[in-house]
This record gives C-alpha cells, sequence and structure tokens, in this order.
C-alpha cells in the first residue's frame, strides 16, 4: 500500500501527534470496556522505543463543539495508565498553551493526552485554523483511529497534510486485514451481511455482488428479500417497500456471477422473549401469525458448506435475533465453523461494523477470526467502496 507506517518516518526526538480513539463505554466515572485503549498500546510503545514523544489526540462522545465536564478525557486517564503501564500527563486542551505546557511537563517515557477534539467546533468542520494549532504542538502525526478514518476532522485528515504522517500500529493491521479481504483477496470469496433492514445496506449489497463469489444475506435483510420472491414471512420484520431494490440486487449479483444464500428454513416464534416457545419450518410455510427469528439448521449447514469451498470470508451482521436464546443458533454456529476453518489455516476471516463483534463475542468465536476489526462506521464504508478521508490523507 502507498501509505507510510512507523517504519518509514523519523521518531527520534520529534513529538509524535499521535491520533487515537479512546471513545470507551463508561459507567458511574469509571471505564467499564478498556479493549480500545489497551489496542493502542502497540503504536505507543513503538513509538517510545524509537525516541518519539507521544502526545495523545482523541474525541470523546458528542459534545458539538461545546465544554461538557462528563465527556472530558481526564475520566480515561487512570484506565490508559493502567493499560500502557506509563504515567499519563493530561492537557485540559488539545491546542495553544495548555497544550504546550502538558508536553513540556511529560518527563521521558511519560504520555500525554491532550483535551477532547470535538471540544471545538472547528473539529467535525475540519476547520485548517484548528488543524494548524494541533500541528503546532508536534513535528509528525501518526494516525492509529481507523474508527474514526471515515470522518474527515481536523484531528484526522486535516493534521495529516500538515505533518509528516503514517499509519500507527492498530491502523496499520486493520488496513492490511481490509486488503486482503477486498482488495486483493484469496478466492472464493464469501461475505456474510446480516441485520435488521436492506435500507441502511444498500451501497454495501451492491459493491459486494461485484467482489465477491458468494453473499450470505441473514436476519430481518432475508425476510426483505424472501417477500421479494413471492414468500410470505407472517409478521416478520421486513421492508416491503424495498423489495424492488432487493430484486434489483439479485439481478446484479447473478450478472457478475455472485451467488446469493438465503435461508432455506426457518425458526419461527408468536413472540420475541428469551425462552419463547418456537419451531423450525421450511422457509416457504411461516405462519401468519408468526415471527422468523433466526435462520434454521438446513441454513446453518449450507452457509457453513460455502464457507468451507472459500479461502476468504468478510462479515458483518448476525444472521438473527443473536441477542435472545434460542434464536442466537445460527449465529452461534456459522461463527464457531468460521473461527475453526480459520484456526485449521484453511479460511482468511474479517468482520467488523454495528452488531458484529458483539455477536462473534457471544458465539465465543471472536478469537478465532483473523482479525476483528472494532470500527463501526469506518469498516461499513470501506465495504461499501467508499474513499476513507483519513485514510486517503496518509496517501498525499
Amino acid at each position: 500500500m502507498a501509505w507510510k507506517t512507523l517504519d518509514d518516518i523519523a521518531l527520534a526526538g520529534r513529538v509524535v501527534l499521535t491520533r487515537v480513539d479512546i471513545n470507551v463505554p463508561m459507567e458511574g466515572g469509571r471505564v467499564t470496556d478498556a479493549t480500545r485503549i489497551e489496542k493502542i498500546a502497540p503504536t505507543v510503545e513503538d513509538i517510545i522505543a524509537r525516541g518519539g514523544r507521544v502526545v495523545l489526540l482523541a474525541h470523546f462522545d458528542r459534545p458539538k463543539g461545546k465544554v461538557v465536564a462528563s465527556m472530558s478525557l481526564s475520566h480515561v486517564v487512570g484506565a490508559l495508565e493502567t493499560a500502557l503501564g506509563r504515567r499519563v500527563v493530561f492537557g485540559a486542551d488539545c491546542v495553544g498553551e495548555v497544550a504546550e505546557a502538558a508536553i513540556a511537563a511529560a518527563g521521558p517515557g511519560d504520555v500525554v493526552l491532550l483535551e477532547n477534539t470535538r471540544f471545538h467546533a472547528g473539529e467535525e468542520a475540519n476547520d485548517p485554523a484548528l488543524a494548524a494549532g494541533m500541528a503546532a504542538l508536534g513535528d509528525v502525526f501518526v494516525n492509529d483511529a481507523f474508527s474514526a478514518a471515515h470522518r474527515a476532522h481536523a484531528s484526522t485528515a486535516g493534521l495529516a497534510h500538515l505533518l509528516p504522517a503514517a499509519a500507527g500500529r492498530l491502523m496499520e493491521a486493520e488496513l492490511r486485514a481490509l486488503e486482503s479481504a477486498l482488495g486483493t483477496p484469496e478466492r472464493p470469496v464469501v461475505a456474510v451481511v446480516g441485520g435488521a433492514k436492506v435500507s441502511t445496506k444498500l451501497e454495501l449489497l451492491g459493491n459486494l455482488v461485484a467482489k465477491v463469489d458468494h453473499l450470505v444475506i441473514g436476519g430481518g435483510m432475508a425476510n426483505t428479500f424472501l417477500v421479494a420472491q413471492g414468500v410470505e414471512v407472517g409478521k416478520s420484520l421486513a421492508e416491503r417497500d424495498m423489495a424492488g431494490m432487493a430484486l434489483e440486487i439479485l439481478e446484479k449479483a447473478r450478472a457478475a456471477g455472485c451467488t446469493i444464500h438465503l435461508p432455506v428454513d426457518i425458526v419461527v416464534a408468536q413472540e420475541f422473549k428469551a425462552g419463547a416457545a418456537c419451531e423450525v419450518l421450511p422457509v416457504a410455510n411461516c405462519p401468519a401469525d408468526a415471527m422468523i427469528l433466526d435462520a434454521g439448521p438446513q441454513t446453518v449447514a449450507a452457509i457453513v458448506a460455502v464457507f468451507g469451498e472459500c479461502r476468504t470470508l468478510i462479515w458483518n451482521g448476525p444472521l438473527g435475533a443473536f441477542e435472545i436464546a434460542p434464536f442466537d443458533a445460527a449465529t452461534t454456529a456459522a461463527a464457531q465453523a468460521a473461527a475453526a476453518l480459520t484456526e485449521e489455516g484453511k479460511l482468511i476471516s474479517v468482520a467488523g461494523g454495528g452488531d458484529t463483534v458483539s455477536a462473534l463475542n457471544h458465539a465465543g468465536a471472536a478469537s478465532g477470526f483473523t482479525f476483528i476489526s472494532t470500527a463501526g462506521g469506518a469498516f461499513l464504508e470501506w465495504m461499501e467502496g467508499k474513499e476513507l478521508p483519513g485514510v486517503a490523507a496518509l496517501l498525499d
């Protein structure tokens, strides 16, 4: 790829402005899941080992250009120190004298964390003045926040145009994994796309049918495709007004030589609740007063067989209402099969976006995948074939 990594840029004695995503969940002033913080550790350690001084830039929540005390990054300092095993110096602004003072106060091996970039209205507007103010604080820019790469913000795209720029280790891993999955993949390629609505993933489906050999459609989205083909789905979630678009996607897939896989059997229930009475039926036999809440075992077997024929898997979204048992069965079984094939060296598996990480964790399969992206919108926009401003800026 044409973008630079930490290996391509001199860091010794330089202040390295490092854009990260540490927008972590919190409760009662405490970080409840430090995964995103832990994932930046390799980049931080590498910069320090190469003689650079780490200054972290990040957003937190949606303050909409105003200072909101509950959205201050000061709340994550403790979790950062625990994850990095280093002293973290906090600066109460991301530009100006306050930021300069925090950087000056940091000793060798310390990490500086500057305040929420979104406290400035110019951040989301990619204001050149704000980007210049940030750039004045450092010598080098490293972007390690793929999950924010789909936004042209001052601390992502703006900074990359003003300083020597490179991808951090997490960003590098994301880009290499995505390139291997859709850019120059080992074939055949299968994509799994699940979720509630076709309308939210039209661009995604349209892009995938032209690039993959097999497309598995699950969740509520599958119901819309079934309706488009004249199959009754009872009280199931389905976008009946999208039937025409579903038929267009089916035709586009046929023209491209992409095989679309829809459920052949279904799990139906009268109500959506844990432990609800349910039954497995052929896909054409959904009762008028029932809901399709999962794919059936024959469908899962067919999906697993496709996995076995393929070399690359891209996964986005669950196959059913995985949050509640027993409607998690299809997602769990298919995910575990994909993980097993990956661990056997037979499949390259990349997953991310939306509920995907939760679904794969629920299945106990996430650790078996080749790569799990924690990015939501950025992962989806990449799958849609869109240019990501934060990545494109690294190519300039």
